[in-house]
């Protein structure tokens, strides 16, 4: 404020040392010189401190504070020279020369913004700013690039500095806004655009982020150019003294943000009415799934939420994050085994859930295709356990977590859960037989595989890579949908609030992922070359897997609801009797531990079960040859009679 206050004063000085008192509407002087310039000073020094032109960090300072400036002069100039007016309508004389306000102006602004202007490159140039940022070029050209290279650009302890925007539309040569340079992109010539500025960075708005989805990330990461986002605008309260440098909020792209799907929120006030102030259980709680599940059931207001699981140090984790979070939530930690009936009836006893998310399971395919007899008693009989206790004790809704893998299953864990969903559905229709209006309603949800979940494809590729390789990946030309955690469940929420009990909902994947393409472009994201710092090595198919997962989807086979991200799938229903019969049958194997056996009554309770690559495949010759060796046994029957 000195500064100005002294630049003001030497402008007021040097306009009237050097100009007429009879200059440009000047009249016969009513004050001396000394007084005017005084005057001058005094309205300039009084706009300054009400404007707050001398409020700024001179060396972060922007365009905002140019605005100031000319507003400074812009007022002054105005009260002098109606001042000059009013005193001119008293006495017929104008004691402030126009001329003379014009050139006090014009030189208090020059000065001003000459000081400033002086001292940023001072700091520049002696603190050395520039030379510790990161070079980078921002993608497009429309104003909101342009606002983000020019907040970057301001900011002297940032850590980038923009030196181009990319243009994906223009394609004008030699074109600058604010001192960047506009630049056309052309695929072909990425690696000579980033070269030829001396960057490897390229860095992008949040907004953005369908345009890199759709292929245009890949032009930049075959091309060995990193890429960085930046979090959403709303994120940022940009009145807020105390708000961190906007280069804070800048982020390495993750695989998960290329994953090629926009993220499908649902915005249901039912689901809130449904949950408000209701007793929620929810097992497999401290599970990926489970625990969001918890998240999402806390957020819309429960009045108590049971967390049933058997892992105990991750329940202890959910425990002290809902705390956390939601310390007025009254929750429940119950730990046992779906497996155990008379544990899992307490629990029931104990606290009466009205709704029951069902989200327990075994889902490690190669594990369980060692492992049958544990996926039938976890997978099988310990959704039966959680579905008869629901009914018995009058849970309004029971919602189950499918997998895909339960369509047209290739493995023990896929068929595990296909029985799981024949018998809720059974259960249900069972009951509707007895009642028109059941007591539990039976809801199952079918999704595939989930980013971040435990076990996922990702967190595995992290750190080989990490390890600096190999990446290993079974088979070249497999494919996978993905979906992210928060968003399943937003769903699994919805569909069981739509649900009137017997459907299996079903959601829209997006489109499938080649998980060849998804190490390539992780390794790439890693700043190394896929196949020469990172090796991708092809293991083989593991048992029970398959190459491609179902379209579940295609019209043929589901019908629509009001949801467009949700359907409905078109299954057979099976006889609550008929499926009881092959439970036990089931049951009886698990106890001898007959794993042949176990797998051999699965497929004949679900026909369309084949396994793949793996050892059970005998099974399955031997079941066709008992089919060829009936049919033999029918026709020589029939030429019999």
């Amino acid at each position: 404020m000195v500064a100005d206050l002294f630049l003001i004063a030497i402008a007021c000085i040097v306009t009237y040392a050097f100009s007429s008192n009879t200059a440009w509407l000047g009249t016969a002087p009513m004050l001396t010189a000394p007084a005017k310039c005084l005057c001058a000073f005094c309205v300039y020094a009084l706009m300054s401190i009400v404007l707050g032109t001398s409020r700024y960090i001179i060396r972060l300072s922007v365009i905002e504070d140019t605005y100031k400036l000319v507003l400074l002069t812009i007022v002054s100039s105005a009260l002098l020279v109606l001042s000059s007016i009013v005193v001119y309508f008293v006495s017929g004389h104008f004691y402030f020369s126009l001329w003379n306000i014009f050139i006090i102006a014009v030189i208090s602004f020059t000065l001003m913004l000459l000081m400033r202007l002086a001292i940023k490159y001072l700091y520049i140039t002696v603190a050395g700013v520039a030379q510790h940022k990161k070079r980078v070029i921002v993608l497009g050209s429309a104003i909101n690039s342009f606002f983000l290279a020019s907040a970057l650009k301001s900011e002297f302890e940032g850590r980038f500095d923009p030196v181009a925007l990319l243009s994906l539309t223009s394609r004008k040569v030699d074109t600058t806004v604010n001192g960047i340079p506009i630049i056309p992109f052309n695929a072909d010539e990425v690696k000579e655009i980033f070269n030829y500025y001396k960057c490897d960075t390229l860095l992008f708005l949040s907004t953005q982020i369908e345009l890199m989805r759709s292929g245009t990330a890949d032009v930049f990461l075959q091309n060995g150019i990193k890429l960085l986002m930046l979090n959403q605008v709303e994120e940022f309260d940009l009145n807020s003294k105390t708000m961190p440098a906007l280069s804070t909020h800048v982020h390495d792209i993750r695989i998960e943000d290329l994953l090629g799907r926009e993220p499908i929120r649902t915005q249901n006030p039912v689901i809130e009415q449904v949950l408000t102030n209701q007793v929620v259980m929810i097992t497999g709680a401290a599970g990926s799934i489970g625990s969001e599940i918890v998240r999402q059931v806390a957020r819309l207001g429960a009045k108590e939420i049971v967390l049933l699981d058997q892992a105990e140090t991750p329940m202890h984790d959910m425990q002290l994050e809902l705390e956390s979070t939601f310390p007025e939530l009254k929750i429940h930690l119950f730990i046992g085994d779906i497996s155990n009936y008379g544990r899992m009836e307490h629990a029931f006893e104990k606290y009466r859930p009205r709704y029951v998310f069902h989200a327990a399971a075994y889902k490690h395919v190669p594990m369980m295709e060692r492992n049958p007899s544990e996926a039938i008693m976890t997978n099988v009989f310990g959704t039966k356990n959680i579905a008869d206790l629901s009914v018995k004790y009058g849970v309004e809704k029971f919602v189950m977590i499918s997998t895909d893998k339960a369509v047209n299953p290739t493995n023990v864990m896929g068929a595990s859960k296909r029985i799981a969903e024949i018998y809720v559905q059974s259960l249900f229709f069972h009951q509707r037989k007895q009642s028109d209006r059941p007591s539990t309603r039976f809801i199952t949800t079918r999704f595939g595989n989930v980013l971040g979940s435990n076990g996922s494809v990702i967190p595995l590729f992290r750190k080989q890579i990490e390890k600096g390789g190999p990446v290993t990946i079974t088979h070249r030309d497999i494919i996978r949908y993905f979906m992210t955690i928060p968003e399943a469940c937003s769903l699994v929420l919805e569909a069981g609030c739509m649900g009137n009990g017997g459907e299996i909902f079903i959601f829209d994947m997006g489109k499938p992922v080649k998980i060849w393409d998804l190490a390539v472009r992780m390794i790439s994201l890693s700043g190394l070359k896929p196949g020469e710092d990172i090796k991708i090595v092809e293991t083989g198919l593991r048992p029970g897997e398959k190459l491609y997962e179902e379209l579940l989807n295609e019209k043929e086979h589901t019908t629509a609801t009001h949801h467009k991200k949700i359907m409905i799938a078109k299954v057979r229903i099976y006889d609550y009797k008929d499926v009881m019969e092959h439970l036990e049958r089931l049951r009886e194997f698990v106890m001898k531990g007959a794993g042949h056996d176990i797998v051999s009554e699965m497929k004949h309770i679900v026909p369309e079960y084949k396994s793949n690559n793996s050892i059970w495949q005998t099974v399955d010759k031997e079941i066709e040859q008992e089919g060829d060796e009936n049919k033999m046994t029918e026709i020589a029957e029939s030429n019999r009679v």
